[in-house]
């Protein structure tokens, strides 16, 4: 299998331009072109045949964030539902987008207006720094927050000896004008380690990047939480964003996806992964803890063009994580 490519990132929301207007102006994403898709060949991939798709591209630096809006859900779809109130990061719906800056107060300061005008709300209760015992992640700062539909997001700021070199190197140097510079990893909560990397690693081709636990007062100021412990394995592509599997300990067990999740609702996450073999992948999915959720491969024709794929599969991963798996022929 050749090496996988995060292609885009996405979340669904209930009004697009919405979201895109607090991305833009709060997070420095730059706001690219929008597709309405028609009932076609990719509402019957995410499992909403009858619908009206709205996709809303947004950039920050090399990566790309994508918003599908339901337009119309069309005939026998229930209503959208929101993001329960009480999520916690350690529930298994949790996944998140982690923004890299180079300059975390700086970035805040952005972001401040948006809190305190309840645009936005906090997660972590300050900005934290990774503790020094923490070989692998020491001297990371972070903060993490929901956007007003109540995705979750991280601001994160490598040291000058942590992070890929893309984030501190002279092809950064633009993009440090604006403070964020792009998009690391979306992190995902997960209930079995081993599961993940069988499905990340051996199914789908990333490769396993990092491998470890925090833990202490720190944590659970980040993540709001008490007792934390989570073990963290990044799995990562030859470039570009990658995927970040969060496996939280007792007693910060959460709770599992909703198994009627749609995507219609804010809850529900998409990862684009760019792949050479659909096929193998759908003949080893489940012995590897997938779910293949779309009837088979799908032929994208007459979308192929506005999209950037002719062929695709719906899957989710061992924990309902929803990937879309496309080629370009």
């Amino acid at each position: 299998m050749s090496s996988p490519q995060v292609l885009q990132i996405g979340f669904s929301s209930v009004d697009a331009a919405t979201a895109a207007d607090f991305y833009a102006r709060f997070l420095c994403f730059e706001v690219g072109e929008s597709l309405v898709l028609q009932p076609g060949a990719q509402a019957r991939l995410i499992g909403l045949p009858g619908a009206t798709l709205r996709l809303q591209r947004l950039w920050l630096g090399r990566e790309c964030l994508e918003i599908c809006e339901i337009l119309d859900p069309g005939p026998g779809c229930r209503p959208a539902r929101p993001i329960p109130p009480d999520s916690r990061s350690c529930d298994l719906w949790f996944q998140h987008l982690c923004l890299v800056t180079s300059d975390l107060d700086r970035a805040l300061a952005r972001l401040r207006p948006a809190l305190e005008a309840g645009l936005a709300s906090a997660v972590s209760r300050a900005p934290q720094t990774l503790p020094a015992w923490n070989t692998a992640a020491a001297g990371i700062r972070a903060y993490k927050f929901r956007d007003p539909e109540g995705h979750n997001l991280e601001l994160l700021e490598f040291p000058p000896d942590k992070g890929e070199a893309r984030w501190h190197g002279a092809a950064s140097s633009d993009a440090r004008a604006t403070t964020l510079l792009g998009i690391d990893h979306s992190a995902l909560a997960v209930a079995d380690s081993a599961r993940s990397c069988r499905f990340y690693d051996e199914l789908l081709g990333l490769r396993l990047g990092g491998d470890g636990c925090n833990s202490g007062p720190t944590q659970d100021d980040l993540d709001g939480l008490v007792d934390t412990r989570v073990r963290i394995t990044s799995h990562r592509c030859p470039a570009g964003a990658g995927i970040e599997c969060l496996d939280y300990q007792p007693p910060n067990r959460g709770r599992p996806m909703p198994a009627d999740l749609i995507a219609a609702d804010p809850a529900h996450w998409q990862i684009r992964l760019a792949v050479d073999d659909l096929e193998t992948i759908a003949t080893r999915l489940e012995s590897c803890g997938g779910t293949l959720l779309s009837q088979g491969v799908v032929a994208l024709a007459g979308e192929s063009d506005a999209l950037g794929f002719s062929r695709g599969l719906q899957v989710a991963d061992p924990d309902g994580h929803r990937l879309q798996l496309v080629m370009a022929s």
